[in-house]
């Protein structure tokens, strides 16, 4: 290690940048949170392994540094190359995590009684799955069922996107969508599922979210697959009034799950 701090070849430095491919995370049971929002939620978790940062993140962020330090992560000042390295983006902030990961099983949601889930299929984009968390994470939701062949929330675009809240959100992953929905109706989950041609229109839907309720959200360019939506209790659509075609999906998901939210916590 030089005055600069551990460079790009040194061990820890290659094993982490490894972090960066689902296979390695898989394997390791690690992730990569990069910058000060997902970091600051990292460790409020206990889920942090080692901490490394740059010069720059050393002056900025010494306070969340130091807390680290306190809590007993190791941490780790590395060189500009090697900031850049464990970075995905064109300027890195250099503050990186190595974090345990998140998943938790779905049995273990449904087990919460959980009153607000979302619950996307086959979703692909991995900033869309990111903004999907925090959203369910701002309106009060209780957690995320990625169903299908989804993205990894531990995909660095998805950290990113979800700025802290991937760490605030219980989520699951479950391959198998049939048997997902299965299970969530015999927890007495009423389903919902997004459509543009649903026979309730949400203005309308009230009385659907005075109990517990699953979201479905179908994949960025198809939607959902009408044999997915036809399981669902009811089909819901958001009423567009002006001369937009469509919405993408991580609108429709907060206008969705905001709706929803509004009604459950009026209840209270």
């Amino acid at each position: 290690m030089t005055a600069d701090g551990i460079d790009v070849r040194n061990p820890r430095i290659v094993s982490a940048v490894k972090l960066h491919r689902a296979a390695q995370r898989r394997k390791t049971g690690l992730f990569l949170a990069e910058g000060a929002n997902s970091v600051t939620a990292a460790l409020e978790t206990g889920r942090v392994r080692e901490l490394f940062y740059s010069a720059a993140a050393a002056t900025r962020e010494h306070e969340l540094i130091a807390g680290a330090a306190a809590q007993g992560v190791r941490t780790t000042l590395v060189s500009d190359r090697a900031a850049q390295a464990l970075g995905e983006t064109v300027t890195p902030p250099g503050l990186v995590a190595v974090c345990e990961t998140l998943d938790v099983e779905p049995a273990a949601i449904l087990a919460a009684e959980p009153r607000m889930l979302a619950v996307p299929v086959e979703m692909a984009d991995p900033g869309n799955a990111g903004t999907l968390i925090r959203v369910v994470d701002a309106v009060g939701g209780d957690g995320v069922l990625l169903a299908g062949d989804s993205v990894d929330p531990h995909n660095g675009k998805c950290v990113r996107a979800a700025a802290g809240s991937l760490f605030h959100v219980p989520i699951a992953r479950s391959r198998d969508v049939g048997a997902t929905l299965d299970d969530i109706a015999a927890a007495g989950i009423t389903i919902l599922a997004t459509a543009a041609n649903g026979e309730v229109e949400l203005d309308e839907a009230d009385e659907l979210f005075t109990g517990p309720v699953a979201w479905l959200f179908g994949n960025e360019a198809h939607g959902l697959d009408p044999v997915v939506a036809a399981r669902a209790d009811h089909r819901v659509r958001i009423p567009i009034r002006g001369r937009a075609e469509s919405l993408n999906l991580a609108t429709a998901a907060s206008i969705c799950l905001y709706a929803n939210s509004r009604v459950r916590y009026r209840q209270q």
